[in-house]
Parts: structure tokens; C-alpha cells; sequence
């Protein structure tokens, strides 16, 4: 039987995300980004379309590589301004009952402390609906701006992450036991102090000693993201991501990343099925094929070449107005940069020019454009399904919140119909919904699991805890 295909919502909390220009198109609310309305309809509607989440792109850097400045950048509204996203969670979560949300967020630009109880706050406002995608950062920018010299190289940063995450399971699953939470308004005692316990970490890159300041959430560990398709972020994937987002074009190297990844998940004792695989993708449907290709042309009038050209610019790190736009697209290695864009763009038998390159991903970015009728789109979605690998999409769009409206009223109901897509949510926390109803808690497998204490037997957990004398206070 085919796998169901899986799709998240793929945006960012600002007006231009890999589209740059569309938020000028009349039926675009991008301008709209900075108000809590568009968010929660948007999340109403991929509810309603029985998206797994809406993940959300971010990051503290500006696009300055362009002409050695940010001008395009702020000029084209090229991913700027750029909200907090996780500011947006509770919002939508009081709006819909079961989408997840995906946040990003670095690991380079604040202590694991402070993160973790920022998680832990929002599974517990979500209900266990809060994921995480882990990215080490890229830009030169976001390093300065939050008063590092520079960003670190780019195995260096994963080394930092692997610490990070070593902190922060400690506190999600260490700091408090099962149990350790009473709520008894008899006794006046809402947590046994024996079985919650301090954590202390010094290692190369964190040093911390704190009992985790939020009780243990329905997930525990927020259910885990991860970006990157370097060999070091292949590696760190394979330790620790749930769920693995890639952007490609090419089936071939999305079907290698895949399985080279599960391959590496394997070797270290984990079950290759319990990593999934999202791949980018943006779909222009319309009721036949000649209106999806009207809708193209129509959404091309509203490219933004310059916008682009940032973009590009700031995820390579290569500063493209140095280079004629008909040449051939540069392959340099710029470590302060996404190394698997460098890597990706220069594949091939013949290097594209800065042109073509740029025209391709004018509109969503650097991944594939699917476009024609509901039936032409679901086969473009089953055959990347069935020849790479993967587990469902990242749905981006070109005019929003339309793409996704175009999808969920035309794509879905023809995915349901092959039997390739669900029809109901299954219950429980993101994690169950997406693995299973046992699944509540990261498997034993899972490198998470090594901290977490074993469960109070039954003799410890009818224990009483002894008596205390009351309280008396002055005056």
C-alpha cells in the first residue's frame, strides 16, 4: 500500500518568504503578516485542509551580501522585516484544535535554558502541538547583531548543536520526574523537591546549573525539525530529527539524501522509519490545466528580479552583483553560508547562469513548481513521493493564503480519492498524530531517551511524603 502524503504549511512571519514581489499581487495578504487575523485564518485553513503543521521559517539575520549591503533586501521586503514567529503559537493554537507548528530556531543565539522553557511553555499552551526545527544558523549578520564576532564554521556550529541538545533534553526529560507533580489542594503540595533535580552541565560550549522552571509538558521534548542536507547536518539528523526538511529540485539528490540519511540513522541504532521527509515544493493548481498556467503567468508578472537576487545572495553567501547575470552561476564555498545551496547549484553536467538560476527560483525558491490541473499536480506528488523516498511536502506559495486555499479545495480531495491522503486527524499530541498513539514520548532509541529517569515504581509512588508542621507567620 503507497505511504500517505504528508504536507505542512511552509511560511514565514514576513511579507515576502520565496516569492519575492508576489505581495504585491492584488489577491496577496502578505502585508498582512504583522497582524494576529491572517495568522489564525491561515491556521484555520490548513486545519481545515488536515495540514500535520505549519512550519515556519526564521532566522535573526538580514540579507547583506547583495551589493555589500542590505538596500535590495529592504528595498524588495526580501525576508524583512521579520517578526518572532513563536509570538504567533498561542494565537493559533486557541484557533484550531489540532495543527502543529513548526518554530525554528537557532542554536547559536541564546543560552539552551532559556529556550527550553520557552518550548515547554508552548506544548503545554498547544496541548503537545509544538515542534521544533533546530538550525545552526548561517548568516554573518545575525552573529553580529546579537554581539558575536562572526558566525562559527560550519561543523563547528553542528558540534554546538549536538551540546545544545545534550542541555536541553537534560532539562526537558531529567529535570522533573514522572511524578514529581502532586496538585494536592488537601495537603497544600503541588511537587515532591525529591524527584526534581537541578541540572548541572559543563562541556566546551554551555555551561549551566538550574532545575527546569516549567513542569514536564505533554510532549516533554517538543517534537523535533531539522534543515540541513550538508554531510555534518546529514549526521546530526540522523542523531537527533523526527522530521527532515529538504529543498531541491532534483528527485535524484533529494532520493540520495533521503536514503543516505536513514542509512546513517540505522548505524546508530535508530529506526530509519522514524525519521521523516518533507521536501519543498509549490503548487499552482487551477480547475484545468490552462487556468494553472493563466494563474503562472499571472503570478510571473509579479517577480521581483532584484528580490531574488537578494535572496540568493544571502543563502550562498556570495555577493552576486559582482558577477554578470549571464555567466555562469559562481561555485564558491562560503561557510558562512548554506552549504548544501552552494553544493546544489553547482551540480550538474552544465552550470547554469546567475540568470537562469535566479529566474527558476523566482517563485518558490529552490524547489520544484508543480502546475496544472488537480489531477496533474497529485501525479507530479505521487511520482516525487514514490521516486525519492520521502514522506510529504512543504507546501510554499506564490500568493498567499491562496495557494494554500487552491490546494486544500482542488489537490486534496484528488489525493483522498487515490487514497494517498487522510481524511481525519488522529488524536493526541503532534507526535502521536504523526506516529502513533504509543508515541507520546521520543522513543528509547532516540539519543533524548538516555537522560530521561526511569519511572517511580509503585511502592515509591504511593508513598506519602512526610509531614510538616504548619507554617506560622509574624503579626
Amino acid at each position: 500500500m503507497p505511504k500517505p502524503i504528508r504536507v505542512n504549511g511552509f511560511a514565514i512571519h514576513s511579507p515576502v518568504h520565496l516569492s519575492p514581489g508576489l505581495w504585491r499581487h492584488p489577491r496577496d495578504r502578505s502585508l498582512s503578516v504583522n497582524t494576529l487575523a491572517y495568522w489564525t485564518d491561515l491556521a484555520r485553513l490548513l486545519e481545515r485542509g488536515l495540514f500535520e503543521t505549519l512550519f515556519i521559517a526564521d532566522g535573526l539575520g538580514i540579507h547583506d551580501v547583495y551589493g555589500g549591503s542590505a538596500d535590495a533586501a529592504l528595498r524588495r521586503a526580501a525576508q524583512v522585516p521579520k517578526h518572532d514567529p513563536m509570538l504567533l503559537v498561542s494565537a493559533m493554537a486557541a484557533a484550531t484544535e489540532h495543527l502543529g507548528f513548526g518554530v525554528t530556531a537557532s542554536v547559536s543565539y541564546e543560552p539552551p535554558f532559556t529556550l527550553a522553557r520557552r518550548f515547554s511553555t508552548l506544548d503545554h499552551l498547544t496541548d503537545g502541538r509544538i515542534a521544533w526545527n533546530v538550525v545552526t544558523g548561517y548568516s554573518d549578520a545575525a552573529s553580529r547583531a546579537v554581539g558575536q564576532p562572526g558566525i562559527a564554521a560550519h561543523d563547528t556550529r553542528y558540534d554546538i548543536a549536538d551540546e545544545f541538545l545534550d542541555v536541553v533534553y537534560r532539562l526537558w526529560e531529567e529535570s522533573w520526574e514522572d511524578g514529581a507533580v502532586l496538585r494536592d489542594r488537601e495537603r497544600g503540595l503541588f511537587a515532591d523537591p525529591a524527584r526534581i533535580h537541578r541540572i548541572e552541565h559543563a562541556g566546551e560550549h554551555f555551561r549551566m546549573q538550574g532545575i527546569h522552571l516549567v513542569e514536564p509538558s505533554p510532549q516533554r521534548t517538543p517534537f523535533l525539525f531539522q534543515a540541513g542536507a550538508s554531510d555534518r547536518g546529514r549526521d546530526f539528523a540522523a542523531a537527533h530529527a523526527e522530521a527532515v526538511f529538504l529543498s531541491d529540485a532534483s528527485r535524484t539528490a533529494i532520493a540520495a539524501t533521503v536514503a543516505d540519511t536513514r542509512a546513517r540513522a540505522a548505524a546508530r541504532g535508530r529506526d530509519p522509519a522514524d525519521i521523516l521527509f518533507f521536501a519543498l515544493v509549490t503548487v499552482i493548481v487551477g480547475r484545468t490545466e490552462a487556468e494553472a498556467q493563466a494563474k503562472h503567468r499571472d503570478y510571473l508578472a509579479y517577480v521581483d528580479p532584484e528580490g531574488a537576487l537578494a535572496l540568493f545572495s544571502g543563502w550562498t553567501g556570495i555577493d552576486l552583483s559582482a558577477y554578470a547575470l549571464d555567466g555562469p552561476f559562481p561555485v564558491l564555498r562560503r561557510d558562512n553560508a548554506i552549504a548544501s545551496v552552494a553544493e546544489s547549484l553547482g551540480r550538474g553536467e552544465r552550470r547554469r547562469s546567475i540568470r537562469e538560476i535566479v529566474q527558476e527560483g523566482a517563485i518558490g525558491g529552490r524547489g520544484p513548481v508543480l502546475i496544472g490541473s488537480p489531477q496533474q499536480v497529485a501525479d507530479g506528488l505521487e511520482a516525487w513521493m514514490d521516486e525519492t523516498g520521502i514522506d510529504g511536502f512543504n507546501l510554499s506559495f506564490a500568493v498567499t493564503p491562496e495557494g494554500y486555499g487552491d490546494f486544500i479545495d482542488l489537490v486534496v480531495p484528488e489525493l483522498q480519492r487515490r487514497g494517498r491522503y487522510k481524511t481525519a486527524y488522529a488524536p493526541g499530541s503532534l507526535r502521536q498524530k504523526v506516529f502513533g498513539e504509543a508515541r507520546r514520548l521520543l522513543p528509547p532509541s532516540h539519543p533524548a531517551a538516555r537522560f530521561r529517569r526511569a519511572a517511580p515504581d509503585a511502592a515509591r509512588g504511593s508513598a506519602p511524603l512526610p509531614a510538616e508542621a504548619p507554617l506560622s507567620y509574624p503579626g
